[in-house]
């Protein structure tokens, strides 16, 4: 039976709701944890009771949102001793018609800069105190994970690395906001191509991003993880109709 990778992430997206509106933002929380991929098809997500006292809602609540997912074809009840909510494969990746669609409903410029605020300022708060122990441990382990990456696996392992960092710089509050946000720019970057070049490129500038947060190095770090967000909006800003 296939089980989350680190089930200790999943903090930065299953958040308490707020009160008035816990069926449609549960909801809200599950699909970002999907868009993100930290929770991969064929996995099981958190038995119901977990998932119910992270969200602070009913199993009621939680039971409707997950048909919801169902009906959608997203996730799947199975029975059993093994049972559980299981995350389905998506199907194949949208085109550019789809694309056209995603980018009506997102200020992609908006989104692209905030991302950028984020990322630069995770990396540089993250080798101003540079990750020891454990916490470096998971950071390289982050790092294998997107260099052995096969191409359809790729993008949701460059999230979790990402995350990672957001995660290590010591603020929840920053870790959460970028979850929201990658998972936006996920919904826009599913839509072009992996470009292998592109790919093999963006390991490069993660190799240096990881050795200069490790160094201790909040300049280097920024200015890198800088040029990494620009070369990611260029790449989508190319594919935008």
């Amino acid at each position: 039976m296939a089980t989350i990778d680190d089930p200790d992430r999943l903090e930065s997206v299953l958040r308490p709701v707020r009160a008035g509106n816990g069926f449609e933002e549960a909801l809200e929380r599950i699909l970002r944890l999907l868009r993100l991929g930290l929770v991969a098809a064929g996995q099981r997500l958190p038995a119901e009771r977990e998932l119910a006292e992270r969200l602070g809602i009913s199993r009621v609540t939680l039971r409707e949102a997950l048909r919801v997912l169902s009906e959608q074809g997203l996730v799947e009840s199975r029975r059993g001793r093994y049972g559980g909510t299981f995350v389905l494969a998506r199907p194949d990746a949208p085109g550019e018609d789809e694309l056209r669609r995603r980018v009506a409903d997102v200020d992609v410029e908006d989104t692209l800069r905030f991302r950028e605020v984020l990322e630069t300022g995770a990396a540089g708060l993250c080798a101003a105190r540079p990750p020891a122990g454990e916490d470096a441990r998971r950071l390289r382990a982050a790092l294998a994970a997107t260099r052995d990456a096969p191409l359809a696996e790729y993008r949701r392992r460059d999230t979790l690395l990402h995350l990672t960092l957001a995660e290590l710089s010591g603020s929840a509050t920053l870790a959460a906001q970028y979850a929201a946000v990658r998972a936006t720019l996920n919904d826009l970057l599913d839509c072009i191509p992996l470009l292998v070049r592109n790919l093999e490129h963006s390991q490069h500038q993660h190799t240096a991003l990881v050795e200069a947060v490790l160094d201790g190095d909040p300049e280097g770090a920024r200015e890198l993880m800088r040029e990494h967000c620009e070369g990611t909006a260029a790449l989508l800003r190319g594919f935008l109709p």
